[in-house]
């Protein structure tokens, strides 16, 4: 299984990486999870089109993470030359948030339909709503849900993804939890948002310092990837953006406490696991 970190960024807007955003390939199967900022700028520079997407996974829904969903949407649905539906897997209210999007839209999809003789239909979307034990089959992907703590946004989700033996679990944002580290029990890999308290403890700004109760630290995370026994951590969503060149400095913090393989790096960084 291939994972790839399309955006490693924070709500924050920077120059060099995009919004939470990343890729899974394994057999024919490639899934999004979450559509952060820029999404498909760093989608198409990792050489997967949006008609080749198998599902879209939402984590949970924080505007960072769904900024580019209706880029998904749309641009699926004008690149395919034949009807293509989209299925959308994501927490409760995830319905009301695609319906909105498609609301915000409709003035677009009223111009393509009316330009285009070839499009005679709007864009055909499905959501799946799911919650902690939940599973299901994309392509050639089996994915188990749990439940995660990224209160008071909730409920919000992690995704395990199989292939052949191979396992990718998607942790989204939030702090360790039971069904968290459960999930990740003896995974391949583990994909996890993290940020550097010490560095955000000198910022003195209220609304920046609040996120310290909702976010993993990067220590948290190499301990949950210790205990469950994970081969490879990947970090992601760095807060604060973690600048070129301060990788080592991030990962001796995770290395001190998670033996195994440490994956950290700018927007496209990709490593294959199993």
């Amino acid at each position: 299984m291939e994972i790839t970190l399309l955006g490693t960024g924070t709500p924050i807007p920077d120059p060099d990486r995009a919004g939470s955003s990343t890729l899974v390939r394994a057999g024919s199967s490639a899934v999004l999870a979450d559509c952060g900022r820029g999404v498909l700028m760093r989608l198409t520079a990792a050489g997967v089109f949006p008609p080749m997407l198998s599902a879209v996974l939402l984590t949970h829904l924080h505007s960072d993470h769904i900024t580019d969903l209706n880029d998904v949407i749309t641009m699926r649905w004008v690149m395919s030359p034949l009807p293509n539906p989209l299925t959308i897997y994501g927490p409760p209210r995830t319905a009301e948030v695609v319906d909105g999007v498609l609301a915000m839209l409709a003035p677009d999809i009223s111009y393509r339909i009316a330009h285009h003789d070839d499009l005679v239909e709007p864009p055909s979307v499905t959501v799946v709503e799911v919650q902690h034990g939940d599973e299901f089959v994309v392509g050639d992907l089996t994915v188990r849900v749990a439940a995660t703590d990224h209160r008071p946004v909730e409920p919000t989700v992690a995704f395990r993804l199989e292939h052949d033996g191979v396992s990718v679990v998607l942790g989204g944002d939030g702090v360790p939890c039971d069904t968290l580290e459960e999930l990740c029990a003896g995974a391949h890999a583990y994909v996890q948002t993290v940020l550097r308290e010490d560095i955000v403890r000198t910022v003195p700004v209220q609304r920046f310092t609040d996120i310290l109760d909702y976010h993993s630290t990067v220590e948290q995370a190499a301990q949950v990837a210790a205990r469950a026994g994970v081969s490879t951590l990947v970090l992601t969503h760095y807060i604060p953006s973690l600048p070129t060149g301060n990788e080592e400095e991030w990962r001796a913090l995770a290395a001190a406490h998670f033996s195994g393989e440490i994956v950290i790096g700018p927007d496209l960084t990709s490593v294959t696991v199993g």
